[in-house]
């Protein structure tokens, strides 16, 4: 089984490298004859990769902990559902996953109609880029990742999961993350090959589903991410500014910005050369994400440690940006055409471009913050979370101010409609205002809840004066999403600075108050040998507020077996639309106390609503694109 899984894979990259070879070779001699053979190839290699992945799928469910990776990552007591989810836990597992999803992507796009659309050279060119980087993933798997190491004798139980990636959130989290990742690699591919072949057929729009759904998985794993954070850690908050959540965030800067300049393109026939960049610097960023999270580069909550894999993704990085830099510079069917006033539609969407790209560009220099201190200090030095707190609230707050005004705008300038333009400024005025009086003294957290409340406004204004709006599923798509985002920032500008926060050591019956609402701890419960968990203990905390009973709130702290030298904390909450109350078991006391800290979040629930709107609507703007000959 062992040597099978990684004949598989073997396989699989000497056919994915030689199949590379051979399409650059056809497509530069334009021999257009051997694209059958290329196709037909990349489905028989594709299938070694999940041949491999099926049998390290078995050594999970079977606990053939002769498997290393099955040892380390799953033990007899681990529920099935983690066992499964145990594929994308470890280093090796989640390179494989990673792997799958490009192979398989690869095998949908070749039966689309996109990819039908596309000049036989063209695709060629594709094989070429797209073959290639599996055939880097491949490498990594049979050399320094292996998941197919064998243990001998094999071990009668496993080390088990990670009990801190045993939660529903890690079901999804990782998958959707890696959705987004490996699905950029289609537009990237795409948007070099048709650069490189000069294909006449816009690869914007023969990547245009692509691009979105590998945006909407991105965006779905980050806001499961943030949930993930918020519900497992026990630390009261969603975002820490960690390097791996970083290292998820940067790429879907990228990506969204190019969205944006994708619809320029699509319009006006600009930013050509500026797409393609941007298309394959968001693939390069989500190789830049294993990088941080697999090279042990970053010292970080939830990094894969060290694995050898730095070099490889070091240099593959260099590569494919030199590699992009040529194709950009060098391809002469790319125009250039000059834009509009900035105050018009187009130039708002390209200020908004530039705003993400530098939030993106603020981000990673602060996560790679400690690599670059060392040039001048030999102890390196790390930014904590007030650093980009301070710099990226105030992105963020002029990114809702754009979208505000953006869509009253005419696209080559002026103000397309003054009655929605004035309605929206007097809004934002009058609601910062009303903010501020009303105790929101931050002035960022204030001007981005106004601007969040303008932009609301803005779009009902939108569908209000335009009825041909609501007659398109696309404008419900587009502007969906962004009432998305600015419900998330809404939610963000009041629960980040306003939360209230504060720890208690109370006795059964003891009370204590926290912004108005009084925690009353009334009984604990410990028990153990449930399942994986070894010992476990629970305490209610009834909440109170204006002597009304709201809610009970049940924190725990557990030890799993296998882990027992660690605690592990459940989060208990009462959610709501206003405030959720949010309470962490911290440890228990000789004198049968327990301490706990409790805090007080305005309108997190925003967060994950907003979230949630922005990745379930996104999916209206999928179109179905029409088979060659076939008439729109």
């Amino acid at each position: 089984m062992h040597l099978t899984g990684y004949v598989g894979l073997l396989f699989s990259l000497l056919a994915f490298l030689s199949l590379a070879g051979f399409a650059g070779v056809a497509a530069w001699n334009r021999r257009e004859s051997a694209l059958p053979f290329v196709e037909k190839g990349q489905l028989i290699a594709a299938g070694g990769v999940l041949f491999s992945t099926v049998i390290l799928l078995i050594g999970l469910t079977s606990r053939d902990y002769s498997f290393k990776y099955v040892y380390d990552n799953v033990d007899n007591a681990l529920s099935f559902v983690y066992t499964l989810t145990a594929l994308w836990g470890g280093r090796e597992g989640s390179l494989l996953f990673w792997e799958v999803i490009i192979a398989v992507s690869g095998m949908v796009f070749v039966a689309t109609p996109g990819y039908k659309s596309l000049a036989s050279n063209t695709k060629l060119f594709f094989w070429m880029f797209f073959l290639a980087v599996q055939g880097f993933f491949l490498f990594l798997l049979t050399s320094w990742s292996n998941p197919f190491i064998e243990i001998i004798p094999a071990p009668h139980d496993g080390r088990g999961l990670n009990p801190l990636l045993r939660n529903p959130g890690m079901i999804f989290h990782p998958p959707l993350l890696f959705l987004g990742f490996a699905l950029y690699t289609i537009p990237a591919c795409a948007a070099l090959a048709s650069s490189i072949a000069g294909e006449t057929k816009s690869w914007v729009t023969v990547a245009r589903n692509w691009n979105i759904l590998s945006w909407i998985f991105l965006t779905a794993g980050i806001v499961l991410g943030g949930w993930w954070s918020y519900m497992e850690l026990g630390w009261g908050g969603y975002w820490a500014w960690d390097p791996v959540e970083n290292a998820s965030l940067i790429p879907w800067f990228a990506g969204t910005a190019v969205l944006h300049t994708a619809v320029i393109e699509k319009r006006r026939n600009a930013l050509q050369r500026t797409n393609v960049f941007l298309m394959s610097l968001t693939f390069l960023l989500c190789i830049f994400s294993t990088y941080l999270t697999r090279s042990g580069v970053i010292d970080s909550l939830h990094t894969f440690g060290e694995s050898g894999v730095a070099q490889p993704l070091f240099w593959s990085m260099v590569s494919w940006m030199v590699l992009t830099l040529l194709v950009v510079f060098l391809s002469e069917r790319l125009t250039h055409r000059t834009l509009s006033d900035f105050l018009s539609r187009q130039g708002m969407l390209v200020i908004a471009a530039w705003f993400l790209l530098a939030l993106g560009m603020v981000v990673t220099l602060g996560t790679m913050w400690p690599v670059i201190s060392q040039l001048w200090t030999t102890k390196s030095l790390g930014l904590d979370a007030n650093f980009y707190n301070r710099v990226c609230l105030p992105f963020m707050s002029f990114l809702v101010l754009i979208f505000c005004f953006c869509p009253w705008l005419g696209w080559k300038g002026g103000i397309r409609d003054k009655r929605g333009f004035i309605g929206v400024s007097a809004v934002l005025v009058i609601s910062f205002v009303a903010f501020y009086l009303s105790g929101m003294t931050n002035v960022v957290a204030a001007l981005t809840a106004a601007a969040s409340t303008a932009a609301i406004v803005s779009i009902v204004l939108l569908f209000v004066f335009n009825p041909a709006l609501r007659r398109g599923r696309h404008n419900f798509g587009v502007y969906g999403v962004h009432l998305g985002l600015v419900l998330m920032a809404l939610g963000i500008a009041f629960s980040g600075p306003y939360k209230v926060e504060q720890e208690f050591v109370l006795a059964k019956g003891e009370s204590a108050v926290i912004d108005g609402y009084t925690v009353t701890f009334t009984d604990l419960v410990q028990d153990g040998d449930v399942g994986d968990i070894k010992l476990r203990a629970t305490a209610t905390l009834e909440v109170y507020d204006d002597g009304r009973l709201i809610g009970i709130m049940l924190p725990e702290k557990r030890i799993y077996k296998n882990y027992e030298r660690q605690q592990y904390a459940e989060v208990g909450t009462i959610p709501g639309l206003g405030d959720e109350l949010y309470s962490t078991l911290l440890g228990l006391t000789e004198d049968d106390k327990a301490s706990f800290k409790v805090s007080v979040n305005p309108l997190v629930n925003w967060v994950w609503i907003g979230g949630t709107l922005m990745c379930v609507i996104a999916f209206l703007l999928l179109r179905r694109m029409p088979r060659p000959g076939e008439g729109r």
